[in-house]
């Protein structure tokens, strides 16, 4: 049972990392202030094997629509991705990705709605860039040198997304350790390094809670690291970059009630000073982050 006790000996135990700062910076002309102001990133989904049914959008004119409502709804980003991350979805090459990416990239950014398009392929990305999205939500570990480069070269900002693998769709075991931190803050070293290195400065950190391990089928097991990782995930702000979160559904445990599992998670990201909130349910997020605020 999460408890009081348990919060305030995190913090006591981690106070310089809760006081660190993260570098704030400018997406697409808009100023991001993180360390005040977390964000919300919206979601849709242009594979029909995306399980969250409501994101799904499977025409470019259907896709547009609801970024614009995601925007409206108080979303900073859009992000889109044209195929799903579940082990048994079909795969989308980058003839595929593209066809169903480009459109939607386009109008949206005629619209002034600033994008992040999810992909581990260099030809997507450089397609997806060239179109005009603001930000890329990198899925993969290989090509990460020539990646980096189109994203400097077109003055993107860059998810580094946590990935045990070549890519989302090749992941092995995660690694269970009692505290996961020093694992996801040694990956994330490395990968900031490498980026800085190919001339990227805006960059998020994701810990991946929501991509498919074989050793988080268990659903008391997964939902016990989610929670975990969330509450420590303050620790990682030591790095100096922030946080990304893409919120998870524990369908075992809500059910019918599976949209309410993002606000829930939610509160947990906030207090682990989550800066950027994945979420397929902009409105509930919002109105979740609004009300923490007046505490």
């Amino acid at each position: 049972m999460l408890s009081l006790e348990h919060l305030a000996g995190l913090l006591e135990n981690h106070q310089a990392a809760a006081a660190a700062p993260v570098r704030e910076f400018f997406i697409g002309g808009r100023p991001f202030a993180f360390n005040a102001h977390p964000a919300i990133m919206g979601v849709v989904n242009l594979s029909a094997d995306s399980w969250y049914r409501e994101s799904v959008c499977l025409s470019a004119d259907s896709a547009i629509q609801r970024g614009r409502v995601l925007a409206a709804q108080g979303a900073a980003i859009i992000d889109v991705g044209a195929e799903s991350t579940l082990a048994y979805a079909a795969r989308a090459d980058d003839a595929v990705q593209n066809s169903r990416l480009l459109p939607v990239i386009r109008e949206l950014r005629a619209e002034g709605i600033q994008v992040s398009v999810e992909t581990y392929s260099p030809a997507v990305t450089r397609a997806s860039l060239e179109a005009g999205a603001n930000v890329l939500n990198l899925t993969g570990t290989e090509a990460s040198d020539e990646i980096y480069q189109m994203v400097a070269a077109h003055d993107a900002a860059v998810i580094i997304c946590y990935v045990a693998g070549r890519n989302v769709r090749e992941v092995g075991d995660f690694d269970l350790g009692a505290d996961p931190v020093p694992m996801l803050r040694d990956y994330f070293a490395r990968q900031i390094e490498v980026a800085q290195r190919n001339g990227v400065e805006r960059i998020f950190l994701d810990p991946g809670l929501g991509f498919y391990y074989r050793n988080l089928q268990d659903s008391a097991v997964r939902v016990r690291h989610q929670m975990n990782v969330f509450l420590n995930t303050f620790r990682l702000r030591e790095l100096g970059f922030p946080i990304c979160h893409a919120l998870p559904h524990a369908f075992d445990y809500f059910g019918e009630e599976v949209r309410c599992a993002e606000p829930f998670f939610a509160v947990l990201a906030a207090l682990g000073k989550t800066s950027l909130f994945r979420t397929h349910e902009v409105p509930q997020i919002k109105a979740v982050l609004d009300t923490l605020k007046i505490f």
